[in-house]
């Protein structure tokens, strides 16, 4: 009987076990994950629901994968892997041999450089365990500093201040979400910052972040120094390829596959955040990509092609925020747009869409209120699939309508 195996018990590898079974995979299944909670969804540590109870939202319960005889190990990690032997060496001390692997190890949060991994002031966010010490900090009259003002930052501010406490971002770039989205974009998330009370300082390096006797002190370049209960450190995530590295898998930004989710190693498959793939809808650039679901769609890629199917990432990239009221919602890759539309929604609601040089949609950045640009995105990705180069008029026109220019 063929034994699967899953590296990384998060999203991906969560949704690559059950797409096994649904495609009538009968071998034996086995998820390895080194947290100790079943697999559950990141995005709602960092968005409003920190503020809630903070139960984790599980793929599924416990229970439900012994029914689908799915091997559930948490609280594992994986050593070593021989891709010659077609073996893994777990920190148990068990030797476990695998027919087809698949490694979704994710990504972990990157360190400030200096900081101590067990300080109690300075955190960051990854885990169902990090949100708990978070929201533990996040009591009304506090003070925290986040550092960074990426989606996970700025995420966290809003949720701090919707519970009291007091924040200030520190960004050393000269804007916030300067990787993310368009200028317009950025300018009115930290405008909404701004009036819910939050500290934005953009353009500001950190000489020093500190553990001083249970708080943080933060000392910037321009001689303010800030002292805070928390700091938390927002600077971007590190694919975790240690274990591929190891066995001698090609690296690229993360572990290296083709079109097909394969890497340099026979009958080994890497999916989700810890991957770098060639995304055809873009010429065949290398990308990696950190996204729910991202992680979603490669863990049954990854399952299909595992069960010898022939089939390729063709998925639009595409990316949300919640923040106080807004969300932000992103589909495609902008870069390499020389052309960038407007079109307002009404309501405060707007979207920004990126052309190239010959007219081609790459992608669209928009804003608004609750679901305020929700159907204009997706549509706008369904083009942005399609290679369709929308007439610019019409596309910046809110009376013209998306769909009308897709059946065009």
């Amino acid at each position: 009987m063929s034994h699967f195996v899953i590296v990384g018990a998060g999203e991906c590898g969560a949704r690559a076990a059950w797409a096994l079974r649904e495609k009538g995979f009968d071998g034996a299944i086995t998820l390895i994950g080194e947290e100790a909670l079943p697999p559950y969804e990141r995005p709602p540590l960092s968005k409003a629901a920190i503020g809630e109870a903070l139960e984790p939202k599980f793929v599924a319960e416990r229970n439900r994968y012994a029914e689908e005889r799915i091997d559930l190990m948490t609280g594992v990690s994986v050593d070593a892997l021989d891709v010659a032997t077609k073996q893994l060496s777990l920190s148990d001390g068990s030797v476990l041999a695998y027919d087809k692997l698949l490694l979704a190890t994710g990504a972990r949060a990157r360190a400030f450089p200096g900081v101590p991994m067990d300080s109690q002031s300075i955190r960051m966010l990854r885990t169902h365990a990090d949100a708990l010490a978070l929201r533990a900090a996040m009591l009304p009259g506090k003070h925290i500093a986040i550092i960074g003002g990426g989606f996970i930052g700025l995420e966290l501010a809003a949720t701090a201040r919707m519970l009291g406490v007091h924040v200030t971002v520190v960004e050393g770039l000269e804007r916030v979400l300067k990787r993310g989205v368009p200028q317009e974009i950025a300018d009115a998330v930290a405008a909404k910052h701004r009036l819910e009370g939050v500290d934005v300082r953009c353009g500001v390096a950190i000489e020093s972040l500190t553990d001083d006797a249970g708080k943080a002190t933060v000392r910037l370049a321009d001689g303010d120094v800030l002292g805070v209960d928390l700091a938390l450190v927002g600077i971007g995530a590190v694919p975790n390829t240690q274990l591929a590295e190891r066995a001698g898998l090609r690296i690229e930004n993360g572990i290296a596959v083709d079109q097909r989710l394969r890497t340099s190693a026979p009958d080994v498959y890497a999916a989700g955040d810890c991957c770098s793939f060639p995304l055809h809808l873009y010429g065949g650039r290398r990308v990696r990509l950190e996204s729910w679901r991202n992680a979603q769609e490669q863990g049954g890629l990854a399952a299909a092609n595992m069960l010898g199917g022939d089939q390729t990432i063709a998925a639009v990239p595409w990316f949300w925020s919640d923040q106080y009221d807004m969300c932000l919602q992103i589909a495609g890759l902008s870069d390499g747009a020389v052309h960038h539309l407007r079109r307002d929604l009404g309501n405060n609601a707007f979207i920004i869409f990126h052309l190239d040089a010959d007219g081609r949609l790459l992608a669209a950045s928009g804003i608004g209120p609750g679901n305020a640009v929700a159907r204009d995105i997706r549509l706008a990705e369904m083009l942005i699939a399609a290679g369709a180069r929308p007439d610019p008029d019409a596309l910046a026109s809110p009376g013209i309508k998306l769909k009308s220019l897709l059946a065009a």
